[in-house]
Parts: C-alpha cells; sequence; structure tokens
C-alpha cells in the first residue's frame, strides 16, 4: 500500500506494528511525546498527538494511521475520548485508512468464549470507554467519513512490555515470587504483543479488514498458574514457580498508594473468572496463527534478560 503509513505511540504495540510494516519495505513514520523512534528508519515527531492541529499536521500524505497511543491508564476516562477522537479526525483529514488498537474490555464479563460479534456489556469505566471510543470509530466508517477497522487482543505478554516484565519476568530471573492478581486456576488467553502488532500491520495493508472488529492470535488459554510455570522455567529457575497472588482486598490495598494498581481493581473480573478469545475469524481470513508460546516465552524472557545486563 504507497504512501506513509504513520504510527501515533512507540510503546510495545506501536514498535511492533513498525517492524512488520518495515520488513514489508513500508514507509513509516512514529508519533508520540519525546520525538525518539523506537526503530532505525524510522522518524518520529514529537508532540501532543490529544490536540487536533498537532496530530493533523503529522498525517499528510499517510495512507494509513495507526492508533496505538493512550493516556497512563489511572487518566483514561479523563484522557483517552479526546486522544482518539484527535487521531480519528486527523485521518479522516487526509484520507487515511485508521487501524485501532482496542481490547476486550468493552465485552465485561464473559458468559462464554469472547468472539468479535459477543455482546458487548461492559461493566466497568474504563470498558464503557474504550466502547464508546469504538462505535464512534464504527459509526465514523459507516457514514463513508473514514475506513476503520479494530484489532481486539487480549491481555500481553512480550519483549519490552514492562508490566509483565516487573510481574513476572524480573521477578522470576531474579528468583523471587512472581505477582499474579486474581486466581491461579482460571483459563485465559494472552496475546503476544509481536503477534498483537504484526495483525495490525495486516489489518492495514488489506482489503479485507475494513469496517470490521478483529481479535488477532491469541495464545491457547492457559491458566495463570500455568503462565508463572513458563515464566519460572525459561527464567532458569528449578523447582515449583513461585507466586504471590493478590486478591481484590490486597489489589485494593495496594492501590490505595498506587493509582495505576487502583485502576485495576475493576477489571479483576479478568482473572477471577474464566477469559477465554476466540481469534478463528482473523486466522481464518488471513492466515496467521499466533506464535508457539514456547517460542514467545523464551523470546519474552531473554529481552527482559539482556536488557537488565546491559
Amino acid at each position: 500500500m504507497s504512501g506513509r503509513h504513520v504510527i501515533f505511540g512507540s510503546g510495545p504495540l506501536g514498535k511492533a506494528v513498525g517492524t512488520e510494516l518495515l520488513q514489508r519495505g513500508i514507509d513509516v513514520t512514529f508519533v508520540n511525546r519525546s520525538g525518539r523512534s523506537p526503530l532505525s528508519g524510522a522518524p518520529a515527531i514529537a508532540g501532543d498527538a490529544a490536540q487536533a492541529d498537532f496530530a493533523a499536521s503529522t498525517v499528510g500524505h499517510a495512507s494509513v494511521v495507526y492508533q496505538c497511543s493512550q493516556p497512563p491508564y489511572h487518566r483514561w476516562v479523563a484522557e483517552f475520548p479526546k486522544l482518539q477522537a484527535s487521531i480519528l479526525a486527523a485521518a479522516e483529514g487526509v484520507g487515511a485508512r485508521l487501524v485501532i488498537g482496542d481490547n476486550l474490555y468493552s465485552y465485561g464479563h464473559p458468559t462464554g468464549v469472547i468472539r468479535e460479534n459477543s455482546p458487548q456489556n461492559p461493566t466497568t469505566r474504563k470498558g464503557r470507554v474504550r466502547k464508546a471510543m469504538a462505535d464512534a470509530a464504527l459509526d465514523a466508517h459507516a457514514a463513508g467519513r473514514v475506513e476503520v477497522a479494530i484489532s481486539r487482543p487480549s491481555d500481553y505478554f512480550g519483549p519490552g512490555y514492562e508490566v509483565f516484565g516487573a510481574t513476572f519476568v524480573r521477578r522470576a530471573l531474579a528468583a523471587k515470587p512472581m505477582q499474579v492478581l486474581g486466581r491461579l486456576d482460571r483459563p485465559h488467553s494472552f496475546s503476544y504483543v509481536p503477534d498483537a502488532g504484526r495483525a495490525m500491520a495486516v489489518l492495514g495493508t488489506s482489503e479485507l479488514s475494513w469496517g470490521q472488529v478483529w481479535i488477532p492470535p491469541v495464545q491457547p488459554a492457559i491458566t495463570q498458574g500455568r503462565l508463572a510455570e513458563l515464566v519460572w522455567r525459561e527464567a532458569g529457575q528449578s523447582g515449583p514457580a513461585k507466586t504471590m497472588v493478590s486478591g481484590r482486598l490486597m489489589t485494593s490495598m495496594i492501590g490505595l498508594f498506587n493509582p495505576s494498581i487502583r485502576e485495576m481493581v475493576e477489571m479483576l473480573y479478568e482473572f477471577e473468572e474464566s477469559f477465554v478469545a476466540d481469534s478463528s475469524k482473523f486466522e481464518a481470513a488471513f492466515g496467521i496463527a499466533a506464535t508457539p508460546l514456547d517460542e514467545a516465552m523464551a523470546a519474552t524472557v531473554a529481552s527482559f534478560r539482556t536488557r537488565d545486563v546491559a
């Protein structure tokens, strides 16, 4: 697809999108607050994408825009709608297509396996924000204002994803108990960040994507207990995996001093109940499945081991 592809956000997801696009020979530009690019060969523009004039100034000659940016977790309700509306308007203004990195919050408490067309009944503030933003984008597509595709991965793990690195990987490398929210024994679907990024790049370079919601390739559902065992083993530790489980009360207490943890309390149902997603629609349409779990975990742990040594 000709023209620049502009990625808003250069965290792990944005970097993964850019990596895939560069491998396809596509001209990539990042937009972030720092102006530092995560990838060689892809320039970055510094500024606040929530400011509509600035966002619009960054997307000239763009054919596809990727929305991978977000405010700090505890400021989603106040800041996220304006940010995404600004990026949507920027894409619309130049006739670029827009791929949005969403998540599964809008489905609320699952009543079964989560699929793209599952009922959306968000029960949390952040779930309602996500649903409202996605609805606005799909309404813009239906009105013919801008072509939109929405990607909805599950909870992340992978290289560079600091939440997983801090709670699981670095603690396992130090032979300390890994910090687990909710329960150890409920099946859960996880998304490997490079898979989610690759999926967004695929959506942005396909004619099949537009006007639809897609769940990108997810790992076969496993319990957090099994996930901890895989991290522990890959970290080179022996014996049973060490874990420290925080339930609702403990998480609420920690949240008194940490605003990001406080925001996790309303989302704990994801880790207290079965939370299983089905990515078969994407896999059938594009012929792409998730990276094998052992391979993905090896790369994840190795990335944090290398970074910490360096």
